[in-house]
């Protein structure tokens, strides 16, 4: 599997028009959400050749089997055949689950993805993990297929609320402890509103495409990126079950002080390490303490696609800049977790 050319530009439209100008379609769907509708499709609308707009909500909320019969069904009625191309121009939700349907209608036609978020450009369109939510478990259908593009243009930023920016600012984060001590070093010593996006998309993506490219499968070191994830997919379904969605860059940020506290634990982080972590993620987000149910979120983690068997399996740092996989970690592990991060 060759991981999809990557294409930056400050320029949206620019981006858009020169990558079209090089690709054979029948036809060309463009599929947004109403959020992008409204923020984005009108950065590159005026660059765009004739094509049918395809239109979903927006929200994890809508990442299911339902959206996606909808966007078959507009497919259908438009005629798409399999040398058409979908656009999608959204963040990792739309991405993921419009770049699911891309891969299954009429058993796969080409699609390029146009990241809106920082969460979608620095982590959920690099790597061909496509998939929607089932039964209230996040990406638990799913498929890997690269788009042919990846189109990224930090002018989108622009769009978003600091919310937003701040939950995908968890996933660079992850990208430095796992694979770079220097840039932690770097991103460490500076708040959220110093950061240089461009230089941090750029390593971020570079990581995440340098990993995929050697196990695009995820059968060893791929599992690294998954560092966080186990306890933060975690909460993110359990407070998502509850109606209390938080978003998914602050469900990683949970997962990574809890997993970072277990990787402690197992002296697999230094003290001084682990309180590097917690103090800089702490003060970039403000810690969730929603009340939740200990024994059903550990059921969730049950549930997750890392684990052999019934053990639980964590990706965890191995100092920083270095990461391990298939660690497994016991229930009183993960409760003890739960206690430091309480703590905070």
């Amino acid at each position: 599997m060759s991981t999809a050319h990557i294409l930056f530009n400050r320029d949206a439209s620019v981006l858009v028009s020169n990558f079209l100008r090089e690709q054979p379609f029948t036809q060309l769907g463009v599929v947004v959400d109403n959020n992008t509708k409204s923020h984005c499709y009108s950065q590159v609308k005026d660059a765009l050749p004739t094509h049918s707009l395809v239109e979903v909500n927006a929200g994890e909320e809508s990442k299911n089997l339902e959206t996606c019969t909808q966007i078959w069904q507009q497919l259908t009625h438009l005629n798409f055949d399999r040398h058409s191309l979908l656009l999608v121009i959204g963040g990792g939700v739309l991405g993921d689950m419009a770049g699911f349907c891309a891969a299954t209608y009429k058993r796969g036609v080409n699609f390029a993805l146009v990241p809106t978020t920082l969460l979608a450009q620095v982590d959920a369109s690099v790597g061909g993990k496509l998939g929607i939510d089932f039964l209230h478990f996040k990406n638990q259908i799913g498929v890997f297929q690269e788009p042919v593009a990846t189109l990224i243009s930090s002018s989108f930023l622009k769009t978003l609320p600091e919310r937003e920016l701040r939950s995908g600012f968890a996933e660079v984060i992850k990208h430095c402890i796992i694979a770079d001590k220097e840039m932690w070093d770097h991103i460490a010593r500076k708040s959220l509103i110093e950061q240089d996006w461009d230089q941090l998309i750029a390593h971020s993506v570079n990581i995440k495409k340098k990993i995929t490219e050697e196990d695009p499968r995820e059968q060893g070191l791929r599992k690294i990126l998954n560092f966080g994830h186990t306890i933060g997919h975690a909460l993110e379904t359990h407070y998502l079950a509850m109606d209390m969605r938080i978003f998914h860059g602050e469900a990683i940020a949970m997962g990574m002080i809890m997993e970072g506290f277990i990787a402690f634990e197992k002296g697999l982080l230094s003290e001084v390490e682990l309180t590097s972590i917690c103090r800089f993620i702490s003060s970039i987000f403000t810690m969730t303490k929603q009340p939740f149910n200990y024994t059903q979120v550990v059921g969730l983690m049950t549930q997750d696609k890392k684990n052999k068997g019934d053990k639980i399996l964590m990706a965890l740092p191995n100092g920083l800049g270095q990461a391990v996989w298939d660690q497994e970690v016991s229930a009183a592990e993960i409760r003890d977790a739960f206690k430091h991060y309480e703590s905070l």
